[in-house]
Formats: C-alpha cells, sequence, structure tokens
C-alpha cells in the first residue's frame, strides 16, 4: 500500500452547512455521482455510483458536523474491491469558513494516480454545492 492521498478544500460555509453533503444522498449527488444509498450511521451503507462506476462501502464513524469515515472501494472489482480503503473527511470551522481535509488511506500504488485526479474534480464542486451553489453538470458524466 501507498502513503495516504490527503487533500483538503476550504468552503465558504460553516461545518453545519457542508456536513450534510457528506450524508444526504440527495445532497450528495449534487457534487459526485449520478446516485447514491446512504446511511450514514456505524456500519450503514455507502453506496455511490460515479460516472457508471459503483463505490461501495459502510460508514465507520459518523460525528455530526465535524467528521465522517467510510469505506470505499469498486463493487466487483479486483484492484480495489468493495470497502477495502478508508475515506476520512473532517470539517473544520476557521471563522465563517470550513477546511475540509480528505485523507483517503489503504489504496493499492496503482490506484493512487486516478483517486488524486478524482479527489481534485471533485472537492471543488462541494465547495460550489455546499454554499447553495450549482456546479453544473459534472463534465466527466457520461452521455445517455
Amino acid at each position: 500500500m501507498t502513503e495516504p492521498f490527503a487533500t483538503s478544500v476550504r468552503i465558504d460555509a460553516p461545518p453545519e452547512d457542508v456536513f450534510p453533503y457528506l450524508t444526504d444522498p440527495d445532497l450528495m449527488v449534487r457534487w459526485i455521482g449520478e446516485w447514491a444509498e446512504l446511511e450514514p450511521v456505524a456500519g450503514g451503507t455507502f453506496a455511490v455510483n460515479i460516472n457508471g462506476v459503483p463505490i461501495r462501502g459502510r460508514y465507520v464513524l459518523v460525528e455530526h458536523p465535524t467528521r465522517v469515515v467510510f469505506t470505499w472501494g469498486h463493487a466487483g472489482g479486483e484492484r480495489l474491491p468493495a470497502g477495502s480503503s478508508t475515506v476520512e473527511i473532517t470539517l473544520t470551522a476557521e471563522g465563517d469558513v470550513t477546511v475540509l481535509d480528505l485523507v483517503h488511506r489503504d489504496l493499492p500504488e496503482d490506484e493512487l494516480p486516478d483517486h488524486r485526479i478524482g479527489w481534485e474534480h471533485f472537492l471543488p464542486r462541494i465547495s460550489v454545492a455546499a454554499v447553495g451553489g450549482d456546479p453544473g453538470p459534472d463534465p466527466w458524466a457520461k452521455e445517455d
């Protein structure tokens, strides 16, 4: 396994406004994926389809409104099976701004570049959605 991937984004909203975008399926799909089934309790379902890729895992920890930990992987995937890696998101208030820190652990080395690109694509979208903006259609989404 590689070192964890870590990144952060600043969001012009308090943690209480950002947190639901990590736990509410209707809000989640505003910034990542086209479908989500979320049960934000320890052991609850974490399922998001992202541009045709079924991501599956379980919530490990849900601490409203500051921290969410869930497992992550590709349903049916061999290199990164469902639930085989862990994503930790921490929301820290800095005045009127929230700093969202994301750490993705247990990624196989060959998965790290794609996940880095993915998180760096999607996190700016949550920074727009969480302040009530519309990040628009995901340019990576597949056309029907």
